[in-house]
């Protein structure tokens, strides 16, 4: 059978070989990430197990190594500890050597000691899928090539470079260098839509550092989150149950003044509420900055708002310069920046409960309601409709 078991046309090699990669990208974002690395979805042992397997055969890899790395890039992201940070190491070296850093870093044992707990340590994890990674893979390229005949080596290569590519390389390098941010996560994270059919929801990358427990990346209602399409359909087969979700914001009639419901939602909310004061006072105060000193101010202004709401250190030279000249050059752009950095500030402060936020709150709110600034004088009347979600 010089053509293998299955004899397809052109296209259908290619649909075959999409198929395959496709059940391999949702054992990544399903089993690997969203189950094993981040606890946000139980998987059925059968289903579960099916993933493990089929990563065996497809990638080699081991779950704990997989959970460990990625446990550690959150820990440390954009910091010399990070296994892959594209502003630390480059992203060329991320792109296109992002699976050697993963190999290089999975073996490690004190980041799997440290950041690999919980992950399967049974019989066929000691013994099969650990010890015996090449084995898989091998496997695969029999499987192959008796499916497909000589064309399933192939099939088998673009099998092969599949995650280094398109995990290890874009997700880990382009997704914290290139895209947009909804949410202005401690870390260069970005959403690089539309690459949905491609790498599952993965590449909503700022959404998930946003919140990293929840089962479903996508939060605007144009997203594409196909990770989350496929648990919805296990959970309707009674083969997963999902743990958590991102918050869902909530705003109300506007409070007569901020109270413990208010610092509540506030804190579960905070992403969302830093995602408001960028759009809804460092923009319109940039806008009407730029047009306020003149023509050739409007490029600064509208680089310095993006700047604006990222950590100061996440920022390189160029960018920080850039910064510190709209500041410079606009009283009502500086303290626009002040009051976000303090509003920052308020839920940064470790072991403080929710008395003390809703002081330190309610004294910002008095304070931006004085400082002279339309916009800001607006955002604390946002502030006071946040809500708890019920349902």
């Amino acid at each position: 059978m010089p053509n293998g078991l299955l004899a397809l046309s052109l296209w259908g090699y290619v649909g075959a070989t999409l198929l395959l990669t496709h059940i391999t990208i949702l054992a990544v974002t399903i089993y690997l990430h969203r189950c094993q690395a981040h606890r946000a979805v139980d998987l059925h042992p059968a289903l579960g197990h099916f993933f493990r397997f089929w990563l065996w055969l497809t990638t080699g890899m081991q779950t704990r190594g997989w959970v460990a790395v990625h446990r550690k890039h959150h820990a440390h992201c954009e910091t010399p500890e990070d296994p892959h940070s594209p502003i630390v190491l480059g992203l060329g070296r991320v792109l296109w050597q992002g699976a050697e850093l993963y190999k290089a870093e999975a073996v490690r044992e004190d980041t799997l000691s440290r950041y690999g707990q919980g992950a399967p340590g049974d019989w066929m994890e000691r013994h099969l899928y650990s010890r015996r990674p090449a084995l898989g893979i091998a496997l695969m390229a029999l499987i192959d090539l008796l499916l497909f005949g000589p064309i399933g080596l192939t099939i088998w290569a673009v099998q092969m470079i599949w995650i280094p590519f398109w995990a290890a390389g874009v997700i880990n390098g382009v997704g914290h260098y290139w895209g947009y941010r909804n949410f202005e996560s401690p870390d260069t994270a970005t959403n690089i839509t539309p690459l949905a059919l491609l790498i599952g929801g993965e590449e909503l990358h700022n959404n998930h550092h946003a919140f990293a427990s929840s089962a479903k990346f996508s939060n605007q209602w144009w997203e594409l989150d196909l990770g989350w399409a496929y648990i919805r359909l296990f959970q309707g087969l009674g083969l997963a149950k999902v743990r958590k979700t991102a918050p869902r914001r909530v705003l109300t009639e506007e409070r007569p003044a901020l109270d413990q419901e208010s610092i509540k939602a506030l804190t579960v909310n905070r992403m969302h509420l830093l995602a408001d004061y960028g759009r809804q006072v460092l923009r319109p105060v940039a806008r009407a900055e730029a047009q306020r000193l003149g023509r050739g101010w409007a490029g600064l202004f509208r680089r310095a708002r993006r700047y604006a709401m990222r950590d100061r250190q996440l920022l390189d030279r160029r960018q920080a310069g850039l910064l510190d000249r709209a500041l410079e050059n606009s009283p009502a752009m500086a303290t626009a920046y002040r009051y976000k950095l303090e509003l920052k500030a308020i839920w940064e402060r470790h072991s403080v409960n929710h008395e003390t936020r809703l002081a330190a709150l309610n004294d910002w709110c008095a304070g931006a309601e004085t400082s002279g600034v339309q916009a800001l004088q607006e955002f604390t009347r946002l502030v006071r409709r946040y809500s708890l979600q019920t349902a």
